[in-house]
């Protein structure tokens, strides 16, 4: 029997201001399920944290989340997990997803999903991991983001391979084949 493969969601604790920023979270817990792939994730139940999950839950998939203290209220911590960890830290909380995970998926979402695809991907850089990261780019949400990547390699603060650790893709379906072939 093959070991469960986990995915590393992190977004949004919000909606955004696009409807398919939702409808993307929505199809992606729905996808974790059907393909039996765990969902790791910030344990929130608002915006598209809870959405990814609650789809996820809806359809039988299993669930692993990560909440710090101080975010429980905030973030309204989903306790009917699989499995429900609280940390002292937002440090304790990426850390946890991270060892916890086969692959990293990032949806739209603010300065905390943009803090945890920095530091999935400098770890990566620094030869830490050779965990694949996704940026699901729903309608362009994370174009300047690939910009700013291709700016930092241009203007020599990185190398080129700076930019073939990220692998960027449009829809969930897409995404949920790059994810097939690298978790088998």
């Amino acid at each position: 029997m093959s070991q469960l493969k986990s995915v590393c969601v992190y977004c949004g604790s919000r909606f955004g201001a696009d409807p398919a920023y939702k409808q993307a979270a929505l199809d992606l817990g729905q996808a974790l399920a059907d393909h039996h792939w765990r969902l790791v994730y910030g344990a929130g139940d608002v915006g598209l944290m809870g959405a990814v999950a609650q789809a996820s839950q809806a359809a039988g998939g299993e669930t692993f989340g990560v909440i710090p203290t101080h975010l429980f209220q905030r973030e309204v911590g989903k306790r009917d997990l699989n499995t429900f960890i609280i940390t002292e830290t937002m440090h304790e909380r990426k850390k946890v997803m991270y060892m916890n995970s086969d692959a990293i998926v990032v949806l739209p979402g603010g300065a905390g999903s943009l803090d945890e695809f920095f530091e999935v991907l400098t770890w990566r850089q620094l030869g830490l991991h050779d965990k694949p990261i996704y940026l699901l780019n729903t309608n362009g949400y994370w174009d300047p983001l690939v910009t700013l990547n291709s700016h930092v390699v241009a203007q020599g603060f990185a190398d080129q391979s700076l930019l073939d650790f990220v692998t960027v893709t449009d829809t969930v379906p897409a995404l949920t084949d790059l994810l097939s072939a690298a978790l088998t």
